[in-house]
């Protein structure tokens, strides 16, 4: 943007330079990716890349607002580590808490997700709540030992990145074909979304391959200009947002807006949200949840009394941003649409982050994370030909999806100063899949042996992109001898680059390759990734 210098640093705290596969590894997503499997796997998209790209647009968006509001433009440097560092913060803040005795984990034999039916068709299903999860495999003849055990590790996913789910189930599965699933899922009320190949993606993509602006923005009503911004300040300073979001994808976004100086208030069930109880825990309160809330006020209401639908329109009017990721339809249930803030505060940034956006109309199946990325194709990228098809169960559509609503309300808010006028900005995860995955590939990505981490003593290490492998073979030798420290020592001396695999985020609260980039409050939490100089 004009006189605004936006810089990427692809170093870490130690000034080592990262490029995408060593920042996935170093940084502990290789690590959250393959967990459900048992051991490290590097993303086969360009998901840090993709990341960084985003924080570095909301950086530049929120240096551009400081402007507006009287505050002489400057510089941004943008951490590729600290935006990696964002997209872990809920599994880097569980394994530094000192909660060990209750970690929220479901151990046992498993098989994550998705399923595959008799002929051959591989899905995801999906429901919120434990009853019709029952309901389903207890018509399809399951044990009732295999539905609980099932439900707890389905239920967690979203938590630990991992699902072991009884191989009974999929066994089960296996024995019935596709259409008599879903119509025995459909009678239970549980979700079923197919797996979706590149195929099928790419009739949703232009001729080039790419999708659409991941969001979508609308002028409203004539308003005043926001406060000026006293000078040192960040640039939300002053602004207060109200956020009434759920899982990670809206409170991450309001979590951006936080660090980057507003005032967030978040809007909580009667008795508080009950994810504040998911352990482990730091004091009276979820490691996890902490990593997306800390440092918001809370107000609890009760939306479905009118009472609390009051109180909720009472902190819109009082606020210069409101945004939820509510189901479509709720928001107008509620009287709580942007349409119904045209009168009472009409240069609101209205902001609803959603699942499908208008892409799949009323009879689509809930827009969660897992859904969305089955939908997107996501899962033909993820992993190399010659496997099924699969997503993660590292939450990367909900962390993107949270990230670029954020953007586009900081987009939002530029264009409010700009034109005095209020905003509407619709965002959702599908078209975050969108950001990360165009222009689409022409086929799924083939791996090679140094595309995969390497087993050394002590776990594993990865090599950078573009490393000369032959140099690398020679140097290394048996790796399985060498520790990890002594392979990159060794293979540094030859030139070639390469990281220690992080085998869990949370072990990077002590790792020199982290340092200034979190802080410790009774657990890790990430620090703003950017840094703006006047």
């Amino acid at each position: 943007m004009d006189g605004i210098d936006v810089h990427t640093d692809w170093t870490d705290p130690t000034g080592r330079l990262l490029d995408e596969v060593t920042a996935q590894a170093a940084l502990g997503l290789m690590a959250t990716h393959g967990r459900a499997t048992g051991g490290p796997v590097r993303l086969g998209v360009d998901y840090v890349s993709t990341v960084a790209g985003v924080v570095a647009a909301q950086g530049a968006l929120a240096a551009a607002l400081a402007g507006l509001r009287r505050q002489r433009p400057g510089s941004v440097r943008v951490s590729l580590a600290g935006a990696a560092l964002l997209t872990v913060s809920q599994y880097l803040a569980a394994g530094s808490t000192r909660d060990t005795d209750a970690t929220g984990e479901v151990t046992g034999p498993g098989v994550p997700p998705p399923f595959t039916s008799l002929d051959g068709v591989v899905f995801e299903v999906e429901t919120l709540d434990p009853e019709p999860w029952r309901c389903w495999w207890t018509a399809l003849g399951a044990t009732p030992g295999d539905v609980a055990r099932g439900w707890r590790a389905f239920v967690l996913r979203y938590a630990t990145a991992a699902a072991p789910i009884p191989p009974a189930l999929h066994q089960i599965t296996r024995r019935r074909p596709f259409a008599e699933l879903c119509a025995s899922a459909h009678a239970a009320g549980v979700a079923v979304q197919e797996v979706r190949g590149l195929t099928a993606r790419r009739v949703d993509a232009g001729p080039d391959g790419r999708f659409g602006a991941p969001w979508r923005i609308r002028a409203g009503a004539p308003a005043g200009a926001l406060p000026d911004l006293p000078a040192g300040r960040l640039p939300l300073h002053g602004l207060r947002v109200l956020e009434a979001g759920r899982r990670i994808q809206g409170p991450l976004a309001g979590h951006v807006l936080r660090l980057l100086g507003a005032e967030v208030t978040r809007v909580e069930p009667a008795g508080g949200d009950p994810l504040r109880g998911m352990p482990p825990m730091v004091g009276d309160c979820s490691a996890r949840f902490l990593a997306l809330n800390r440092g918001k006020r809370i107000v609890e209401v009760d939306l479905r009394s009118a009472s609390g639908r009051t109180t909720v329109r009472d902190l819109a009017d009082e606020s210069d941003v409101f945004l939820h990721n509510w189901a479509p339809g709720k928001a107008a249930e509620f009287d709580l649409d942007s349409t119904d803030f045209v009168a009472s505060n009409p240069g609101l940034v209205y902001a609803h982050a959603s699942g499908w956006g208008d892409s799949r109309g009323a009879d689509a199946p809930p827009g969660t994370d897992f859904v969305a990325q089955a939908y997107s194709g996501l899962g033909d990228q993820l992993r190399p030909a010659g496997e099924p098809p699969a997503g993660s169960l590292m939450t990367l559509l909900d962390v993107l999806g949270g990230l670029v609503c954020a953007e586009g309300v900081l987009a939002a808010l530029v264009a409010r100063q700009r034109d005095r006028r209020g905003q509407r900005v619709d965002t959702s995860l599908l078209s975050a899949a969108g950001v990360l995955q165009g222009p689409l590939p022409a086929a799924r990505p083939v791996w090679g042996r140094w595309d995969v981490p390497t087993p050394v003593a002590d776990g594993h290490i990865m090599l950078a992109a573009g490393s000369d492998l032959a140099v690398a073979q020679t140097t290394l030798g048996d790796a399985a001898t060498l520790t990890a420290g002594e392979a990159v020592a060794r293979l540094d001396a030859a030139g070639v680059r390469a990281v220690r695999v992080c085998p869990e985020p949370g072990e990077l609260a002590g790792d020199p390759a982290a340092a200034d980039l979190i802080e410790i409050d009774g657990c890790a939490f990430v620090r703003p990734p950017w840094r703006f100089t006047p």
